[in-house]
C-alpha cells in the first residue's frame, strides 16, 4: 500500500528554518550587544584611566607652578640681599676711605696752609682753605699729586683776602679720590683707627 503524507511538510520545514534563523539572529544580536558592551566598557575604562592621568598631570603642574613661584620669590629675596650686601660693603669701604682721606690730608697739608672745609661727592673732593702765599697752594697741589690715594688736583680759584687782620689767600680746589680695595684701605690705616 502506498502511503501518502498529506501533512504540510514544507511548511513545517520552513517554520523550523525560520525558528533556526530567528534563534541565530537572537544569538548574533546578543553576541553583538555583548561585543558593544565590552567595547564600551573597555573604552570607558581607558577614558577613566586617561582622565586620571590628566588629573595627575594637572595636579603636578599646579605643584610645579607653586614651586616656580616660590623659586621666583627666593630669587627676588636673593637679589635684594645681594643689593643690601653691596650697600653695606660700599658703606664699609667708604667709612674707611673717610679715615684714609682725612689722614692723607693731614699728612699732605703744608705748614702755611689750613683747610676751612672738605666736601666729598663720590670720587670728587672739594677743598676750601687759606694759605699764607700762592707758593703754599702750589706745594699742596704737588703733595696731593704724589699721594697714592688722591689724584688730579685742580685749582678752581685763589683770591687774596684779609682774615683777622692778616693777608691770606683763599683757595678752592678739587681733587679726585682713587678707589682702592678694602685690604689696601685697611693696611693704610693708622694702628689706632684700624682697631676701632
Amino acid at each position: 500500500m502506498i502511503r501518502i503524507n498529506l501533512l504540510p511538510h514544507r511548511e513545517l520545514r520552513r517554520k523550523a528554518r525560520q525558528q533556526q534563523i530567528a534563534g541565530l539572529a537572537g544569538l548574533v544580536g546578543l553576541l553583538a550587544i555583548a561585543v558593544v558592551m565590552s567595547i564600551h566598557t573597555i573604552s570607558a575604562g581607558k577614558i577613566d584611566y586617561q582622565n586620571g592621568r590628566n588629573q595627575y598631570l594637572t595636579d603636578q603642574i599646579a605643584l610645579l607652578d607653586k614651586e616656580i613661584a616660590e623659586i621666583g620669590e627666593i630669587k627676588a629675596q636673593t637679589q635684594e640681599l645681594i643689593a643690601r650686601k653691596q650697600v653695606v660693603e660700599t658703606l664699609q669701604s667708604s667709612r674707611s676711605e673717610v679715615v684714609v682721606l682725612l689722614d692723607q690730608l693731614v699728612r699732605l697739608l703744608p705748614d702755611g696752609v689750613y683747610l676751612q672745609s672738605v666736601k666729598q661727592d663720590d670720587h670728587n673732593i672739594t677743598l676750601v682753605g687759606y694759605a699764607q702765599s700762592n707758593a703754599w697752594v702750589s706745594v699742596l697741589m704737588r703733595n696731593l699729586e704724589s699721594s697714592q690715594w688722591l689724584e688730579s688736583p685742580l685749582l678752581i680759584e685763589i683770591k687774596a683776602m684779609t682774615v683777622n687782620n692778616v693777608r691770606q689767600n683763599e683757595f678752592n680746589m678739587k681733587v679726585k679720590l682713587k678707589r682702592a680695595t678694602m685690604d689696601a684701605v685697611q693696611n693704610s690705616l693708622p694702628a689706632t683707627a684700624a682697631k676701632s
